[in-house]
């Protein structure tokens, strides 16, 4: 493809992400890409690349195009991140405009004089609102100042970075140091990562589920920080274990290596879709102690198993704001009352988690979001709503979990984030019901 189909394509990707603007971005472009099979793989990354710029700057871009009287659109956030955030030449971009044939219409004389007045702005204003020049929604400002402090910029800068790569090593099947000889063998180079003894890290957008290590289960694609907090979750052989927001297995999968294929683990959703995709994994990674149960309404399920479980984990659903590297699109559309709605959902899971704990049992409750709200303030409602449990301080959980070196953060409770730690944003809380 010429540059300018390339440009073209990207801004068809974008229009057709803000035609579908509630669904997650990465599902629209692999939908987009499965119908245009003749794109080939390296246009492909181009393609995405100028696509996940536009959305990781949209805020700051759309601040530009109203300061001059532009209305947002696909096509001209795609025209100000060329100048603003590639900082592409103007001679340079009216080329990309200029291919009749394949590339995208040409430039209107209203779009040249906008084009004009942006080459050469920065990115980041100093005029700009607060929240704006650090790629913040409004809304969460508050909550993410809490949360860092005077290293609230360097907190944002890093979730401005495209994500690394992150895989985990299925201990069931294969060592760490042949996992790695095994993917460099298919050109994939990795490191390893610093905290997991499971991780290895590769540059981003490699195309891993299409090595025959992936293949044969060898590795999983696995954020490190959501390999610390299974790795947190200190499981046993031989334990009773819950996954109660199961999702496609992720974590199910690092538990089951834990435990050896021993024991039992029960990985439970309201999605039989993802309850389906979970089946899949586990059998490539060759996991056996792994009963799946779909939450239903008027389950009595929690019920009938009440007090049975050594461990509950709670992978809750949350606004996800800890991911913004990965999935930029989604602080564009996350909203106050997605995040009422998901504190609500986060008390009622807990409440059931507490329900399963045996006298001596555990709950870890995880998300990967970095709001104040769906973390710390949870942890606090629960303790304060049941007296019968422990929160059992990150140094301690860290120790029992026979994990070293220390834990990569101080405090009461895990807390990873890109700009300390290469993670993504998670929290981790471990809280223990006394016998």
């Amino acid at each position: 493809m010429t540059p300018s189909a390339r440009f073209a394509a990207a801004i068809a990707l974008l229009e057709a992400i803000a035609a579908a603007s509630r669904r997650p971005a990465d599902a629209t472009a692999t939908e987009f890409f499965r119908s245009r099979r003749f794109i080939g793989s390296g246009d492909r990354r181009a393609i995405s690349e100028t696509v996940w710029a536009t959305i990781r700057h949209t805020l700051r871009l759309d601040w530009h195009l109203a300061r001059l009287g532009a209305a947002p659109s696909p096509r001209l956030r795609a025209l100000a991140a060329a100048l603003l955030v590639e900082r592409l030449p103007l001679p340079a971009l009216g080329a990309l405009f200029a291919d009749s044939r394949y590339g995208p219409l040409p430039l209107s004389a209203a779009e040249q004089a906008l084009a004009r007045a942006l080459a050469g702005r920065p990115l980041v204003a100093p005029e700009m609102p607060e929240h704006i020049a650090l790629n913040l929604p409004d809304w969460c400002l508050p909550g993410f100042r809490t949360r860092f402090g005077t290293e609230l910029a360097a907190a944002m800068a890093a979730m401005d970075q495209p994500a690394p790569l992150d895989l985990r090593v299925n201990l069931l099947k294969t060592t760490r140091e042949a996992a790695r000889a095994a993917l460099a063998a298919e050109g994939i180079a990795t490191e390893l990562t610093p905290f997991s003894p499971w991780g290895l890290r590769a540059a981003p957008r490699q195309n891993i589920i299409a090595t025959e290590a992936f293949r044969q289960g060898l590795v999983e694609i696995q954020d490190e920080g959501s390999q610390i907090i299974a790795l947190l979750t200190a499981a046993k052989a031989g334990e009773r274990v819950a996954d109660l927001c199961a999702g496609a297995a992720g974590k199910t999968l690092a538990l089951a290596a834990m435990m050896e294929n021993r024991g039992r683990i029960i990985a439970c959703d309201v999605s039989a879709p993802r309850l389906a995709a979970a089946g899949k994994r586990l059998r490539r990674a060759g996991v056996d102690n792994v009963e799946r149960h779909l939450l239903a309404p008027g389950d009595r399920w929690a019920k009938r198993r009440a007090g049975s479980f050594d461990l509950v984990l709670v992978d809750a659903p949350c606004t996800g704001s800890g991911t913004w590297r990965r999935n930029p699109d989604a602080r564009l559309t996350t909203t106050p009352e997605d995040l009422a709605e998901v504190t609500a959902k986060q008390s009622v899971i807990l409440d059931t988690a507490v329900s399963l704990l045996r006298p001596g049992g555990r709950v870890v409750y995880a998300t990967c979001s970095l709001l104040p709200e769906e973390n710390e303030v949870q942890v606090e409602r629960l303790l304060a709503r049941h007296s019968a449990l422990r929160h059992v301080p990150l140094a301690e959980a860290w120790a029992r979990a026979g994990l070293c070196p220390p834990p990569p953060c101080d405090g009461p409770d895990l807390l990873l984030a890109p700009h300390r730690h290469g993670t993504d944003g998670f929290f981790a809380a471990v809280l223990e019901r006394r016998g």
